[in-house]
Formats: structure tokens, sequence, C-alpha cells
């Protein structure tokens, strides 16, 4: 399955569309690849060895991880689907909720230290945009933490399923990430988390028979964090400091 660009869709299309996604998805029990994310997220933020932090969570949907940084300061949660942020308003009263589009929102420039994204980039026409907005959002030395899928693992997994007609699906791999951060951010680190993908040579990769035998001399975490730094894992995480 190819990634692709198509024509714009409308925005209120696009917001039904991620109302049903938001009001299914789970808060809860999360998908292992969100639990790394988390871990990755909670890390980083917990390295800054602050609890005043100014921070900002940009399409936050259900607000999952809002309730994880809560504990580091003021947390801020963007989306654009209202009635998902309502039941988020009720479970964290200490995490201010906002809706609208991130590009159309009176937020004030350069005032956060911290931005999260996670599985918003693939989501939007004009990526670089994005990019510059998140920037304008931190101060100077600001960090950004961005996870996104990553293209060559989800063009080989079987399992992925078609396109929404009312989604956006842009897709990256870790290069064109990176180039992505470099107008903005300056010590970029990306990686990757939770190896998938069952297609092409992933197919041998991930065979599990292959890692079963190779788990008999080598640990599997070993050979899992193997793949991971070999950017193979289903999703790419970025931390950058805004220049």
């Amino acid at each position: 399955m190819s990634n692709f660009r198509r024509a714009p869709i409308p925005i209120q299309e696009q917001r039904r569309a991620w109302d049903q996604w938001n009001s299914e998805a789970r808060i809860d029990r999360l998908p292992e690849a969100s639990q790394r994310q988390a871990e990755v997220v909670e890390a980083t933020v917990a390295g800054l060895q602050r609890n005043d932090l100014s921070i900002i969570d940009v399409g936050c949907g259900t607000g999952w991880m809002c309730a994880r940084l809560a504990r580091y300061g003021q947390v801020t949660g963007a989306d654009f689907v209202d009635s998902t942020l309502e039941g988020a308003r009720k479970r964290l009263p200490m995490v201010q909720f906002i809706t609208g589009d991130i590009f159309q929102l009176d937020l004030p420039l350069q005032s956060f230290d911290v931005a999260v994204s996670l599985e918003v980039l693939s989501h939007v026409a004009d990526q670089s945009a994005f990019m510059a907005r998140l920037t304008s959002l931190l101060k100077p030395g600001g960090t950004l933490i961005l996870a996104t899928q990553n293209r060559p693992v989800y063009e080989r997994w079987g399992s992925v399923a078609p396109p929404a007609p009312d989604r956006i699906r842009q897709w990256v791999n870790a290069s064109e990430l990176k180039a992505l951060l470099v107008p903005y951010f300056e010590r970029i680190r990306v990686s990757s988390v939770v190896p998938a993908g069952h297609q092409g040579y992933l197919r041998i990769v991930n065979s599990e028979k292959l890692n079963k035998l190779l788990s008999l001399v080598i640990p599997s975490r070993v050979i899992e964090r193997a793949k991971e730094m070999a950017m193979l894992g289903n999703t790419l995480i970025a931390v950058a400091t805004k220049r």
C-alpha cells in the first residue's frame, strides 16, 4: 500500500472523521505504539527537571497524554474536535483544552517550553507550515517532541487499512522528517519504536521463525532494539530544540 497526496479535504469533513475515531479511541488501554510514545515524551520532559513548564499538546484528541504531562506544569491541549474535548475537560479539569484549527487559534507566540504532537503530522496537508506553526509557539530553546507514522514500515504492513476518504494521509520517512525539522531546530534526534511490517524486506526482518531462532543466542529485546535503531519501528519519534 503506497502513501499518496490528495486534493484538500474540507475541514468539516475532517472534523467529523476524527470525532468518530476519537469516540472509539481507548483512553486507559493504549496500543503499544502509544505506550512507547508516552515513555519517550515523559522521559524527555522529566529530563528537563522542572515542574513549572508551559506545555502544549497539539492534536491532543482525548487528552490521554495531557493527563501524564500535568505533573510537569501547566498543560494546554488543542484539537479541532470539540465533542471529543468535552469529555476531556470533565476528566481533566487541571488541563486547559481549546478547540480549533492550530493554524487559526489565537495562541501566545513563543510562550511554551514544550510542544508535543503525536501522530498528527501525517494528517496535515502542509507539513512545512505545520512545523513552522509549532516553532512559533515555542520559546527559544524550547523542546519539540513529535511522533508520526513511519512510511517505509506502513507501506509494508498488510494490516494497515486503506485511507479513509475524509482524512489526509501523508506518511514520511526518517530523512523527510529530519528535513522538515532542520530549518527550525537543532540537536535533532529521530528514533523509531515498535518494529512491524510483513511485506517486502520486512517479511524477512520480522519473520517469526527467524527471530525465534535468533533469540536463542541474542535476547529478544536486543533484536527489537536493533530494528528500532535501523528505523524499522512503525512510529518515528523526533526530539529537537528550537534554535
